[in-house]
């Protein structure tokens, strides 16, 4: 209790000084004082509230107030990164102003008057003693609401068009990996790829019966569902996650979990997914005889799980000790980070989720300081990482930079 009371403090703080930051400069900045500045400061005060109500009161079934809530927070974080960019141009401008307003100001001035009281003549008052007059009040104020009006448009069409590419298909993207244990008669082994679903307050049924159809029309030779399906308890999202007994695939369809399973009742949704007709490798190992060849598809639990049972969290060692080295294995594991322990036991190619590809540009960058591989294929210590974008989103409603994304993995012998 005291964890989620500390994190809504500090929720409130930092959502309250970038909101304090934009009154500034898109309320104080371009209005005078009056009426208009006061409702002004009145919307930021919502809106600052809106942010943190929002993201607890999602958690406690209070659904409504996930599209305002969310849609803020996208606009605000770009209002924010614009806003912030615009500073030193900005600068710029101001001083460029004031130099050609002081340069035009007369260069001779009257004698000072001397000042004769009784007690006989006085200097003038001091120079720092008289304030500066306002140079171009008008001008600034001009400034100001061009640089508020270019924001606030840009923000909303950044938003806008992210929205849309968020609440679109995803994509169906391709890409062949060589494996070089892959037996000569398993090259073009394909499987169909696909992460972070995130059924939740804004996604439902339908969107897991796109995702379904999607993978269903590429006749994959596999099934990978790495992780996030939900946000939410079974009781709420079950019926959502139904379509997922229609996968088909020629030797199954598999799941491993993802952080945000073991925010919504892991142990149920693994009962729940395994009663969909999809296995849970659950720090386990499954066989996968195709075409005369083996391979290993191994499965561990998210880096987020603790405890014991379904809720544990990654085994490498039962997932991937006491293996014939002799043949591939291909590890589901949902976030990118867990190679750098996957590549000690000699994985081939790791299969992952978890970062959306960045979701929101600029943020892509911050998601590079936690996960060695953001989007597409890469390399941690002799193991390839493969990272799909997800075919969902979490919190915004919106993507930029990063389309949803389902991925076929093809397989091809070196």
């Amino acid at each position: 209790m005291l964890a989620v009371l500390g994190f809504v403090a500090v929720l409130a703080l930092v959502t309250g000084l970038i909101h304090l930051y934009l009154w500034k400069r898109l309320v104080r900045d371009t209005t005078t004082p009056g009426r208009w500045r006061r409702i002004g400061a009145i919307a930021a005060l919502v809106l600052a509230l809106l942010v943190p109500t929002t993201l607890t009161g999602t958690q406690a079934g209070l659904y409504w107030l996930a599209w305002p809530g969310y849609l803020w927070l996208a606009l605000m974080f770009y209002l924010l990164v614009l806003l912030a960019v615009l500073e030193v141009p900005m600068l710029v401008t101001r001083l460029v102003l004031r130099r050609r307003v002081i340069a035009a100001e007369p260069t001779t001035a009257a004698p000072e008057p001397v000042l004769v009281g009784a007690a006989g003549p006085t200097d003038p008052p001091a120079a720092s003693a008289v304030r500066a007059p306002d140079h171009d009040p008008a001008r600034r104020l001009l400034l100001a609401r061009g640089a508020a009006i270019f924001a606030g448009l840009t923000a909303t069409g950044i938003t806008g068009y992210g929205v849309r590419t968020a609440l679109g298909p995803p994509q169906l993207d391709r890409v062949q990996i060589p494996l070089g244990k892959l037996p000569r008669s398993m090259d073009g082994l394909r499987i169909a790829t696909v992460s972070d679903i995130h059924l939740g307050p804004l996604r439902g049924r339908a969107h897991t019966e796109r995702i379904v159809a999607a993978i269903n029309r590429l006749d994959a030779d596999l099934v990978a569902v790495v992780g996030d399906l939900v946000d939410g308890s079974v009781a709420e999202l079950g019926s959502a996650a139904a379509p997922l007994r229609d996968l088909r695939s020629r030797y199954g369809s598999f799941f491993v979990t993802g952080n945000h399973e073991y925010y919504s009742g892991v142990e149920e949704w693994v009962q729940e997914v395994d009663r969909l007709g999809l296995r849970v490798l659950q720090n386990q190992r499954q066989e996968i005889q195709a075409r005369g060849g083996v391979l290993d598809l191994a499965g561990v639990n998210d880096l987020s799980g603790t405890g014991i049972g379904l809720a544990a969290g990654p085994d490498f060692a039962a997932a991937l000790g006491d293996r014939d080295p002799s043949r591939p294995v291909v590890l589901l594991a949902h976030q990118p980070v867990a190679a750098k322990e996957a590549a000690r036991y000699g994985v081939d190619l790791q299969l992952s989720g978890h970062t959306h590809g960045g979701q929101i540009v600029p943020f892509n960058l911050a998601v590079r300081l936690e996960q060695p591989v953001v989007s597409g294929l890469g390399e941690v210590d002799g193991t390839k990482v493969y990272v799909t974008n997800g075919a969902g989103f979490w919190g915004p409603p919106v993507r930029v930079g990063a389309e949803p994304q389902i991925t076929l993995v093809e397989l091809r012998s070196a």
